[in-house]
């Protein structure tokens, strides 16, 4: 029986955007999910455990006085550090399995992602970082311009790898990319993140509930800081866990439809 192929490279308005991604996920979705963790497990890894340590440095918050209010910082910035390395790797592996599955007709070359994964860390680890500097500024001037680069920076992954840019020339890029499509690129990614994010909410629902009770129990307490004694809960930082896991896992869903949405514009170009 031969593989059904989906063809990237083509025009989609944006109900065959997002019904082409789940197509490609429930054709494709256990390859790829399993190339990512492969690839991106041992930041994925650290990610959790900064996650595990900043909840448990938080639990220490209310008894520690300004150690704790240290600990804390310091945990916070690892937990940021750790997040953005698993980003990039997660982005870099699911964008060379879809590049290489283009390149070969549906074929998947595993090596070929691994070395171009590391290839490109650097490079998308710098667009990364000055994506971050000019949605700051963004942010700062106004809510307006940082709608305008989030819309513009989010087929940034996409330009890097498939057009093989560097840091600086993908920004660039980036916003010579989107002239004429900005309302289209808009109107999917914000609906594609709003279906994330409710999809991906499902997974912190056990969490959150788990938060109430114990909050609940905790403001009852003669001792106030028992509240702060959630964050070190063993079934609390497990449900988080489970919750950033599935997140991750529905972020496949955003990375894929920015793929087909670059070639969308990019075959109107």
């Amino acid at each position: 029986m031969t593989k059904e192929f989906i063809e990237f490279k083509k025009e989609r308005d944006l109900g065959s955007i997002i019904t082409d991604a789940f197509k490609f996920i429930r054709l494709e979705g256990k390859p790829f999910l399993i190339t990512i963790l492969k690839t991106a497990i041992i930041p994925i890894v650290i990610a959790v455990v900064a996650m595990m340590y900043y909840m448990i440095s938080m639990s220490s918050l209310s008894t520690d006085g300004v150690n704790g209010g240290i600990g804390v910082f310091i945990s916070s910035i690892l937990l940021l550090v750790a997040y953005l390395l698993a980003f990039v790797f997660i982005n870099l592996a699911g964008m060379h399995y879809i590049q290489s599955y283009i390149d070969n007709n549906g074929v998947v070359n595993q090596e070929e992602i691994k070395q171009n994964t590391k290839d490109r860390f650097w490079s998308f680890t710098g667009f990364g970082f000055l994506s971050g500097i000019i949605m700051f500024i963004s942010l700062l001037l106004c809510v307006f311009p940082m709608f305008y680069t989030w819309t513009v920076l989010s087929l940034g992954a996409s330009v890097l790898v498939f057009e093989n840019q560097s840091a600086t020339s993908t920004i660039g890029r980036c916003f010579d990319f989107i002239k004429g499509h900005f309302w289209e690129t808009l109107g999917v990614v914000f609906v594609v993140s709003l279906l994330v994010g409710v999809l991906g909410y499902i997974f912190q629902i056990p969490a959150t509930i788990y938060q109430i009770i114990k909050m609940g129990i905790g403001l009852n307490s003669q001792d106030p800081t028992e509240v702060f004694s959630l964050f070190s809960d063993p079934i609390y930082l497990i449900l988080n866990v489970v919750s950033i896991v599935g997140q991750l896992m529905f972020y496949s869903i955003t990375l894929i439809t920015n793929v087909f949405l670059y070639f969308d514009i990019n075959e109107q170009k």
